[in-house]
């Protein structure tokens, strides 16, 4: 089958999705599909709440249509999976998501179809669990009347240097041929190249690891930074100092949350521990972080209360809720569970970020935050939890003008000078 002007069907248009379907409609026609309504429209209407396509993009894209009818992704001979991949409150992967759009994919494609998932997975799950999904709602054959592929997605969320186009793609295929027909499909979008394994499992490990790895490192230099800290020594400075070195790899603390850093090594161990290994040095690295977000509340405590400071019915004022800096993603923030570590010392938090969505926050934490600046000379202690823009900007004086005369003031991401706070990772 010649795949070289087939239609493609792109599967949630979220963070990964949106920009996959924008590229691809410069090159074919292509349908984003959602199951929110909303979503939608406002994408018809030209408007990306996750700001990584512009409104001059998507008024521009005339090979890009959108719906939430499956009905409407008949005809499409390419299907590219960009769900959700969470876990849930056990730690467990949650492929629920995943499950949903393969059935929904089953029940739309007809023969020759290839299904290529994006989505965060740990190796083996694309044929062991998605392809017979597939084949069971279809009536039809995997490797014979469909095929199915794997090409991590590598988007950096709120990064407008490393867009989809500039990040080399791995690709994979079900079959030799089906993944040279996939690692041609991306090559056409994909400016830095593409880079094709054997497998769809090799696709998957890659992607899982890669997230992995950067997490057991945060997990030390956040361990580094406690250790430093009982010493009395500036970790921002001792990083400075060995970064000097040439082959010494810089990552810094903080809070490790998000929808993959956070999650990834998740879906990795449940794997290894389904197949009889117990992996230590990636939970270790799970836990040190997972545990960051109540340390920077003790150590803001601890500041407040040796301050003379009130703690009590005190006001903190947390500067920032998103998983990172310049982007409005809510997914998996540690900052909410910083957030509710310091209300159990029966404090008043108020919480502002000018890039997120008021109503998103208070649905999925139940965290109202301020709809507008904080008032000065109003709080015991100010955390700079995200280092926005907009926040890093702003003079020193005017972030501590939020505090009364004697407040606390705490840097999570070592993003101000160090001698004008009173306490950082």
């Amino acid at each position: 089958m010649d795949y070289s002007g087939s239609k493609i069907a792109v599967i949630g248009l979220g963070y990964v999705g949106m920009p996959l379907a924008a590229a691809f409609a410069g090159v074919r026609d292509v349908i984003g599909f959602d199951i929110s309504p909303e979503r939608i429209e406002e994408l018809r209407n030209g408007f990306d709440r996750t700001r990584e396509v512009s409104e001059d993009q998507l008024k521009s894209a005339r090979h890009l249509t959108f719906t939430c009818d499956p009905h409407d992704l008949r005809g499409c001979d390419i299907f590219l999976v960009a769900v959700p991949t969470p876990v849930d409150k056990a730690k467990r992967p949650d492929m629920s998501l995943l499950q949903k759009a393969s059935t929904m994919i089953g029940g739309v494609m007809g023969p020759g179809a290839i299904v290529v998932y994006e989505s965060t997975v740990y190796p083996g799950a694309t044929e062991e669990i998605c392809a017979p999904i597939l084949a069971d709602v279809s009536g039809l054959a995997y490797n014979t009347d469909f095929f199915c592929g794997y090409s991590p997605e590598r988007i950096n969320p709120g990064d407008k240097i490393h867009g989809i186009t500039q990040i080399v793609k791995v690709t994979s295929g079900s079959t030799p041929q089906i993944g040279k027909v996939i690692d041609a499909l991306y090559a056409e979008i994909i400016d830095a190249g593409t880079h094709p394994v054997s497998s769809i499992a090799v696709a998957e490990a890659a992607k899982v690891i890669e997230n992995t790895q950067r997490d057991v490192n945060i997990a030390l230099v956040n361990e580094l930074a406690i250790i430093f800290n009982k010493l009395n020594i500036d970790t921002a400075e001792v990083l400075k100092a060995a970064g000097t070195k040439w082959n010494f790899i810089h990552f810094r603390p903080g809070l490790v949350g998000g929808h993959c850093i956070g999650v990834d090594p998740y879906y990795l161990t449940h794997k290894a521990q389904e197949i009889g290994h117990h992996p230590e040095i990636i939970l270790a690295g799970r836990r040190m972080n997972d545990y960051m977000a109540t340390y920077v509340a003790e150590e803001v405590i601890k500041l407040m209360l040796r301050r003379n400071v009130p703690v009590l019915g005190g006001r903190i004022l947390v500067l920032g809720l998103t998983f990172k800096e310049n982007c409005p993603d809510l997914r998996n923030t540690k900052v909410a569970e910083l957030i509710f570590e310091l209300q159990r010392f029966n404090a008043q938090v108020d919480v502002y970020d000018p890039w997120i969505d008021v109503e998103e926050a208070r649905e999925e934490y139940g965290i109202d935050c301020l709809a507008e600046r904080p008032a000065e000379n109003t709080y015991d202690a100010v955390v700079l939890a995200v280092p926005h823009r907009e926040f890093v900007e702003m003079d020193v004086g005017a972030i501590r003008s939020y505090g009364k005369p004697n407040a606390v003031i705490f840097d999570i991401k070592s993003a101000l000078p160090r001698d004008a706070v009173d306490g950082a990772l």
